[in-house]
This record gives structure tokens, C-alpha cells and sequence, in this order.
């Protein structure tokens, strides 16, 4: 059983742009072992991720992520089963909120920066879709 999980969290202070690059090199490849796909959007020190995959796999991970020291104020914003994947492209794309235009942010928040913590699953996810759709997805760190 397939499942997306959408959760939010904040950078701990002591995790460098060396570190977040470190991160998602050893998460993609971990991700692409356990069969797990998704997006990661940072703007600023904020984190809003999609992951999708085995029901088994997706909570695994997001509990390893809950406990991890390097996030703190991790929030789930939607869990649900799905019949197939949306982001079965990338084993972790990246996208960095402060390189695209503010007006994209505007068009689903209150501001043109991102507040992970004030949108909802559904919010969250419309964005996602616009950024795929824009080509805003990146593989590189």
C-alpha cells in the first residue's frame, strides 16, 4: 500500500549548508533503497517535505526524521493513502524556496516567504504540484 506523508519542521541552528547537502546526498540514496520518493522545499531555516511509498517505509522515515536532533518543531500536516505516486521522479528533489519568484509563495500564503506551519496538507500540496509544474525541482544539493 502506497501512502504521502507532508510534514514541516525547523533546522536546528547547528546544521550547516555543508550538512543539509551531506543529508540529502545520503537520503537519496537511502530513499531510493526503501523505494521512497518525494520533494524537499527549505526556505530559510524551514522545512516542508513530501514522501511517498510503503506504508511500512514513509512512517519509518518520518519517525527517524521526528527524532532526529538535526529538526526540531516537526509537524504533520497530511497522511493518506494514494493509489500512485505524484513525485515517483526523484528519490528526494530539492527545491530552494528564496531562488523562485515571491509571487509563486504569494499565490498560496499570506506572504511572499514560506510559513510551512500555516498551510494546510491540501495548500501544501497545490504548491508542490505548481513547482513541478514550473520546473523548480532540483537534484543537485
Amino acid at each position: 500500500m502506497l501512502v504521502r506523508l507532508m510534514y514541516a519542521s525547523r533546522a536546528a541552528d547547528s546544521v550547516s549548508t555543508d550538512a543539509l547537502g551531506a543529508i540529502l546526498r545520503r537520503s537519496r540514496q537511502d530513499n531510493q533503497a526503501s523505494g521512497i520518493t518525494g520533494l524537499l522545499c527549505l526556505s530559510g531555516g524551514s522545512f516542508l517535505q513530501v514522501l511517498e511509498g510503503g506504508r511500512a517505509q514513509v512512517s519509518a522515515l518520518y519517525n527517524r526524521i521526528a527524532a532526529d536532533a538535526r529538526h526540531r518543531d516537526v509537524v504533520l500536516l497530511s497522511y493518506e493513502e494514494i493509489s500512485e505516486r505524484r513525485f515517483a521522479g526523484w528519490a528526494m528533489g530539492m527545491i530552494e524556496l528564496s531562488r523562485l519568484n515571491p509571487a509563486l509563495l504569494l499565490k498560496y500564503s499570506e506572504a511572499a516567504v514560506l510559513d510551512p506551519y500555516a498551510l494546510s496538507g491540501r495548500v501544501a500540496m497545490a504548491l508542490f504540484e505548481e513547482l513541478i509544474a514550473t520546473a523548480s525541482v532540483s537534484c543537485s544539493p
